[in-house]
């Protein structure tokens, strides 16, 4: 009965960190976006508008919707008027919120014979190409803010360090943001050194909101409190943080995400990195109130109510005095849990910063049919690592099969670049910039066109759809195997591989499910052929788990997050793919389960399977070699029982790797 309620608690954490994740980021379009139009009505903006979801705001000149913008009030903005218009973009407010805007703009202003220039406010620095540090930054911040309470929460066996907790998580807060500001900045360079002290009391004020309210919690509600917070600042508060552009989320995410720490977190780190620090006020007031509350019900239920009954026993009979607690010996593992906290804490600064703040091609696969000097100017921007093609078919069968993400055509008049969507979010748009200026700048012609094999969702036209899913295919495998030592008592047993296997097949049911048929989030016409594929994933990440458990006890789980999510999850590649990863990423993710699941789904999904060869056998040895090192250790070694709390292993299990 335990075994059957611990794996169904874990089926339900998946299912909700499935549905949150997916359907608040699956599609990112404009909705209810703040946007300046400054002149007489335009029809290049009642053209946009009528099929964008944008918030027009009227001002009176250009210098008032310029300063708008440079506070980071708006996405952009539209000028009319005169002999041409300026179309204003704001790309630190969003990547993905410039895609959708500068071209429907430019493409309705071309059609409407309309002369329009380009004006841009607040760049993204070099060092955060595509908008991603203020996400990835949301990440350790939140998670040390989290695992420090809990694990300070465990430390303290729940009551010996009530009285100063507040304290205690606070200057581990400040440790913390330091650690996290050395890293990122410093460190790995994700923002310029001018931004480290600005940065640093965000940082400070982030970490303690999250620390102080899940103590809070934790007080109230005792264990239970540290899920609720899991459950509350990042399966839910985590997806519709906004890291992307807060008015792409859907309208609901988006309201659901401003009474919670992330969103706030998101906008505040945003405006201090690229706008001055203008417009913070909201995201402050909620931060220092989750901060402030946490605080005083920490200081009521640690000192305040204790105080009060210690009164009311003055007055009545007199008891023996307690000897006082040793405070140095209880101190010891409040500083040993905090410095698994920092490692922690500096580990996820320091892996998801530096696998994905810079996404740059490195032999990205190209193909060309015939030859062009574009092709030579473009190599000069994009590093390619090309394969020539006899004619367009061949080109396209090797788009078909998954080998190259683009080709260029050229028959000696004209030149066609053909991206594949389905391949990268962000290799089509790469390439098309690129090779546009490359034609440029050679006096060529160039078409864009885009080629599909299996074109993308309508709900997920990015291709983001496999890459979320993923998280909680890796969480749930880990989690179901630590939930399991926790129900028995025990990190392995004759029938743990088994009840893995079959835990593996209802999982991997579910998400897909959810993910195809509930979110819509690929073609239902491969929904059968994915679920094995979620069960596989489940299933190798599971028995990892349960081997390192075997072997270390409850530590194992902690080594099998650092392994999966904190290096194999960085290394998969994600939408934009491999090639645009760093060196070091590209080597160790074929070694490691993320990456080989994240191919099989994608490339099962989108081009029948091609190019999964060496995934699948991958996953299959990992299964494979995993279950009879499992079963031999369940012969051979002795099992003593491992006192683990189910809700202190749930917690601890939940919010890792749920990305922002």
């Amino acid at each position: 009965m335990r075994t059957a309620v611990a794996l169904g608690l874990v089926l339900f954490a998946q299912a909700m960190l499935a549905l949150s994740l997916v359907s608040a980021q699956q599609l990112l379009v404009p909705r209810n976006m703040p946007f300046g139009v400054v002149g007489p009505p335009s029809p290049v903006v009642a053209a946009v508008a009528s099929r964008t979801g944008l918030a027009l705001t009227a001002y009176p000149d250009t210098s008032a919707v310029t300063g708008a913008a440079e506070q980071g009030e708006l996405y952009g903005a539209y000028v009319s008027g005169g002999s041409s218009d300026t179309l204003i973009v704001v790309p630190a407010k969003s990547f993905f919120g410039q895609t959708e805007v500068e071209p429907a703009f430019l493409a309705a202003a071309h059609d409407l014979g309309r002369p329009v220039t380009v004006q841009t406010i607040a760049p993204l620095a070099a060092t955060d190409p595509v908008g991603a540090v203020t996400s990835l930054l949301l990440l350790p911040l939140l998670i040390g803010g989290y695992l420090a309470a809990v694990l300070v929460y465990k430390a303290a066996h729940g009551t010996a360090a009530a009285p100063w907790r507040a304290v205690i998580l606070a200057g581990y807060a400040l440790v913390g943001a330091v650690l996290t500001d050395l890293i990122a900045g410093l460190g790995i360079g994700a923002y310029s050194s001018s931004h480290f002290w600005p940065l640093l009391p965000c940082f400070w004020l982030v970490t303690s909101a999250v620390a102080l309210a899940a103590a809070a919690l934790q007080a109230m509600v005792g264990r239970m409190g540290t899920l609720l917070v899991a459950v509350l600042f990042i399966v839910i508060g985590g997806p519709p943080a906004g890291g992307l552009g807060t008015y792409l989320l859907p309208v609901y995410w988006r309201n659901i995400g401003v009474l919670l720490p992330p969103q706030s977190a998101v906008t505040l780190i945003n405006h201090v990195l690229y706008f001055g620090g203008s417009d913070i006020s909201t995201p402050l007031v909620v931060l220092f109130l989750y901060a402030f509350a946490g605080t005083a019900v920490i200081a009521w239920y640690g000192r305040i109510r204790p105080a009060r009954a210690a009164a009311r026993e003055a007055h009545g009979a007199v008891a023996p005095a307690a000897a006082p607690p040793d405070r140095r010996r209880g101190l010891i593992p409040i500083l040993v849990a905090l410095g698994v906290c920092a490692v922690m804490q500096c580990l996820f600064a320091t892996t998801y910063m530096s696998a994905s703040h810079a996404p740059k091609a490195t032999d990205l696969p190209f193909g060309t049919v015939g030859t062009s000097p574009v092709l030579a100017a473009a190599e000069q921007a994009i590093s390619l690592k090309v394969t020539p093609y006899p004619d367009e078919a061949a080109a396209k069968t090797a788009m078909d099969q998954a080998r190259i993400f683009g080709a260029l055509v050229s028959t000696g008049t004209s030149n066609t670049l053909i991206v594949v969507p389905s391949m990268s979010d962000l290799a089509p748009l790469d390439l098309a910039v690129k090779f546009e200026a490359a034609a440029k700048a050679t006096g060529q012609t160039l078409t864009v066109q885009q080629y599909a094999p299996t074109p993308l969702a309508p709900k997920d036209p990015f291709g983001l759809v496999q890459g979320l899913m993923l998280v909680p295919l890796l969480i749930g495998g880990y989690m179901s195997s630590t939930l399991l030592m926790a129900a028995t008592g025990r990190a392995a047993g004759r029938w743990r591989a088994a009840q893995l296997a079959g835990f593996a097949l209802v999982s991997g049911l579910i998400i897909d499910v959810i993910v195809c048929y509930w979110l819509q989030g690929f073609p239902s016409g491969k929904f059968w052929i994915t679920w094995p594929i979620c069960a596989l994933i489940v299933a190798v990440v599971a028995f990892v788990a349960a081997i390192l458990q075997k072997l270390l006890g409850p530590v194992g789980t902690l080594v099998t997050v650092v392994v999966i999510v904190l290096f194999g999850n960085p290394s998969s590649g994600g939408a934009s793919g491999v090639p645009y990863l760093p060196a070091f990423w590209r080597d160790i993710g074929p070694w490691l389960p993320p990456r080989n699941g994240y191919l099989l789904l994608h490339r099962t999904i989108y081009f029948d399977g091609h190019g999964t060869g060496q995934a699948l056998t991958t996953l299959l040895v990992y299964l494979g070699v995993a279950a009879a090192v499992l079963i031999v250790l369940d012969l051979r070694r002795p099992e003593a029982a491992v006192p683990v709390d189910a809700t202190e292993a749930a917690s601890m299990a939940v919010p890792i790797g749920a990305t922002p």
